[in-house]
């Protein structure tokens, strides 16, 4: 599997863990950019696979916790199997900060 399917299989996989999403980086106006940002927040390595992610919701540990379950499930089979995980969240949505994430997740989620 190249790198860029594993990317996007990763990408579909936080979709699934809701209150985290990736951290793209601040580039102006991303609709108009021919490619899909999001990529910019995974970092590939045979050893260590990094995905610096945005917290919408807390607490982080259960969130943090489904979404490594989510991307591990995808990793099952390939080169990157048994590669450290490292979720690195860089920033926390107001949204977090103010509880409005607790309420679309259930209190102590």
């Amino acid at each position: 599997m190249a790198d860029e399917q594993i990317i996007d299989r990763i990408l579909g996989a936080l979709e699934s863990a809701p209150g985290l999403r990736p951290a793209a980086p601040l580039i102006g106006d991303k609709e108009s950019w021919p490619w899909d940002t999001r990529k910019y927040a995974v970092d590939l390595g045979a050893e260590v696979i990094e995905i610096r992610l945005v917290s919408a919701a807390l607490p982080l540990p259960p969130l943090l916790k489904r979404a490594g379950e989510a991307i591990r499930a995808v990793l099952t089979g390939t080169r990157w199997e048994p590669a450290e995980l490292r979720l690195v969240v860089t920033e926390l949505d107001t949204a977090a900060v103010a509880g409005e994430g607790a309420d679309q997740l259930g209190a102590g989620a």
